[in-house]
């Protein structure tokens, strides 16, 4: 296992040689989008309009970010449960998106569509958000304010810490560690 940094927009080329359990370091823009904002998602696509951020190579993060004290960018900022967007990922990564990050297994079709697409998940560590908001060095809400913290936010990150879960080859952390623990 290794630390890898990826820089976004991510590329297959960038994400082929990553393998679950590997650790990454994430430097660039990254979106949060949760449960209310992947709906919305989906019915911009129902109605043929574009998504307001360029999803080739985009990295969402399924979180609803804290808001920002005074003097930071942004306030706590951990991952919350993923498999509640599992029924919108073929959608999304039909866009183009090539990384997720949650916290949490998922069903085994979201493995399967991980290897289908390309795409890796990718997990941070769950109760470390005050931690993680010290890895943005900007945000910004860029569509659905009305959602307050579930609105997407387009967040810069530098070194921003995740753990490859899904692999686009199949590999599963959580099968890792079930194993090392029997």
């Amino acid at each position: 296992m290794s630390i890898v940094q990826l820089t976004t927009p991510l590329t297959q080329k960038a994400i082929a040689p990553l393998k679950a359990g590997d650790s990454v370091l994430i430097t660039g823009q990254i979106y949060t989008a949760r449960d209310a904002a992947h709906e919305r998602l989906m019915r911009l696509d129902e109605a043929g309009t574009q998504w307001p951020f360029d999803a080739t190579g985009a990295i969402i993060y399924y979180a609803g970010p804290a808001p920002a004290p005074p003097g930071f960018p942004i306030g706590s900022v951990g991952p919350t449960t993923s498999y509640r967007m599992d029924p919108y990922l073929k959608a999304v990564l039909s866009k183009g998106v090539l990384a997720t990050i949650g916290k949490g297994d998922r069903s085994e079709e979201v493995r399967d569509l991980c290897a289908e697409y390309g795409a890796v998940y990718l997990v941070a560590v769950g109760g470390a958000g005050a931690l993680l908001a010290e890895r943005v060095t900007s945000s910004e809400v860029i569509a659905f304010p009305e959602l307050g913290p579930e609105a997407i936010t387009r967040l810069i990150v530098t070194d921003f810490p995740a753990i490859v879960a899904y692999d686009i080859h199949g590999g599963n952390v959580f099968d890792e560690v079930v194993r090392y623990t029997r």
